[in-house]
């Protein structure tokens, strides 16, 4: 049996979940909550498989509620349950620690799988919610290259992309030959390209150069 808990301010909701949730055979519900704080309170006390969050809660959100209760008790797994999709509440919320995220428009039945795949160590967002999270990530992936580069390097990239050669750098920036050639090797591996011209393209992709 799968032992659920409901931290949710609105009555209708709680009501309504809970009631089918505890009508399936595998699941039921063991407590419920209208605020973070009391939320908090009882999932450290009764140990749930799975607590069920809100969000925009009074007294205290679900964001600080959910990591507050991973904070003390790292195992927990939780899953979301909000009407929200904006980043301010998707991002912070996963960050504290919420296993999974699901809309409140959503059908009993697929939070109710939601819960059995949570409990079976998966993870279960809502399609909107993982693009966002594959958008962060690709952003974070691009913008991490280039800013890994130190300023020397920056400044051989910008060459390189106004076509000089590993010569001419070193003269214009008046270091050895060998030494140009090291960076600009440390720029395509930094990059993840394989040569120059690719880096060159990369510049202009990212607006380093105009």
């Amino acid at each position: 049996m799968i032992n659920v808990i409901f931290v949710d301010d609105h009555e209708m909701v709680r009501i309504g979940v809970s009631a089918y949730l505890s009508a399936q055979t595998d699941i039921q519900v063991i407590g419920e909550a209208d605020d973070g704080a009391t939320g908090v309170k009882m999932a450290l006390e009764l140990r749930p498989d799975i607590i069920l969050m809100d969000l925009v809660m009074k007294e205290m959100d679900g964001i600080e509620a959910t990591r507050l209760i991973i904070e003390q008790w790292p195992e927990a797994k939780i899953i979301i349950v909000t009407s929200f999709l904006d980043d301010e509440k998707v991002y912070p919320a996963l960050e504290a620690g919420a296993t999974s995220y699901m809309l409140k428009t959503s059908k009993a039945s697929e939070i109710a799988n939601a819960v059995r795949s949570t409990f079976h160590g998966q993870i279960v967002l809502e399609p909107e919610v993982t693009g966002k999270m594959m958008a962060k990530m690709r952003k974070k992936s691009e913008t991490a290259a280039h800013e890994s580069l130190t300023n020397r390097e920056m400044e051989i990239l910008l060459l390189m992309a106004q076509g000089k050669a590993n010569q001419e750098i070193a003269d214009e920036l008046f270091i050895a030959l060998k030494t140009a050639k090291v960076h600009v090797s440390s720029i395509l591996s930094k990059l993840g390209v394989q040569d120059r011209t690719q880096a060159v393209i990369y510049a202009f992709k990212h607006s380093l150069v105009e």
